[in-house]
């Protein structure tokens, strides 16, 4: 059995690590409390049973693996205790994936605090990133859920040279409130979400810099908007291109097909079909479907995801199966 400890385990993303952990077969999970204030806080809902344990080294040297379900700066701070008691650490946040820190100063607005660790961080977006380095690595930087779905959507379009860059790139992407995370705000009270549509972050939503690096997109050819949706969960890409070298969307879906090929949570729909939020839900997939018209080269992609299964824990257990030899989709289907 793997042990497990889960830091942020209250959160959103950590609950739901709970939840497959559980049915994966393989792991024995710890809660891993890093709050100073833990004692007054109440007990996740249906997750009593997990030991609880402190978020420290000392507790870390009993374990092969912690996740860390917490903000950027406090993965900073839990993350080199935890290397150094030997665990693999495999982070949710955003505090290890960008390089170097430069670039997540400029894109997190806040200074690095950890540059080693950052510097010998691996990236573990599996269909796209080295399979062996994340097998192999010490600390494993979960990717974002934005740039999860667009990434897998433009990856290999890019690769192959079929899209115009020059003509520009644009992503239209909506989010459930769950991907804002659990911590209260007016922005995700009920009162302002419900029957409501907003934008967010336009043009420097900080998960930009994440597509940047896994496609090889310039910025100026890039154009991101985030949206709220009244959801709890999912995340939808609607992604506007202009096309070049190919002739029809049953050519940028052979493209697809053969870059994704035995690949277990890529899906693809049929020229013209689209996936939805619902066909995703609670799942670890990454659907896309593409609409393409040739004379004028205008295409459209959709992806989608769930935001807190491909999107977070989801891509968190894969890693952590490939950190240990496992089946890539244990628990996961």
């Amino acid at each position: 059995m793997i042990k497990a400890g889960i830091a942020g385990f209250r959160g959103y993303s950590g609950s739901e690590l709970i939840e497959i952990l559980k049915r994966h077969g393989g792991v024995e999970t710890f809660l891993m409390e890093h709050r100073a204030d833990a004692a007054d806080r109440p007990a996740p809902r249906g997750h009593a049973g997990p030991p609880r344990i402190a978020a420290s080294a000392e507790a870390a040297a009993g374990l092969d693996v912690v996740f860390l379900a917490t903000p950027p700066e406090v993965s900073m701070d839990l993350a080199p205790g935890f290397v150094q008691a030997g665990a693999k650490v495999i982070d949710l946040s955003g505090a290890f994936r960008l390089k170097p820190a430069a670039e997540y100063t400029r894109w997190y607005k806040e200074p690095h605090t950890q540059e080693a660790l950052l510097a010998e961080a691996v990236y573990g977006l599996p269909e796209l990133s080295d399979r062996s380095a994340i097998a192999s690595a010490r600390l494993i930087s979960n990717p974002g859920c934005y740039p999860t779905a667009a990434s897998l959507a433009l990856a290999p379009l890019v690769a192959a040279n079929v899209i115009d860059r020059s003509a520009g790139i644009v992503c239209d992407a909506k989010s459930g409130v769950s991907g804002a995370g659990r911590k209260p705000s007016l922005k995700t009270s009920y009162c302002e979400v419900t029957g409501n549509f907003s934008a967010y972050s336009l043009i420097d939503h900080r998960h930009v810099a994440e597509v940047l690096m896994n496609t090889g997109i310039e910025e100026r050819d890039f154009t991101f908007a985030a949206q709220l949706i009244p959801a709890h969960r999912g995340i939808l890409e609607t992604i506007y291109f202009r096309g070049k070298n190919v002739a029809s969307a049953a050519g940028i879906i052979g493209i697809y097909e053969k870059r994704y090929a035995g690949e277990a949570f890529v899906r693809l729909y049929d020229p013209g079909k689209m996936p939805d939020l619902l066909g995703v839900a609670r799942t670890n997939f990454c659907d896309i479907g593409v609409a393409y018209d040739a004379p004028t080269g205008r295409g459209v992609i959709v992806a989608v995801i769930d935001n807190l299964v491909k999107g977070a824990a989801g891509q968190a257990v894969q890693n952590m199966n490939l950190a240990f030899g496992l089946d890539e989709t244990r628990g996961l289907l």
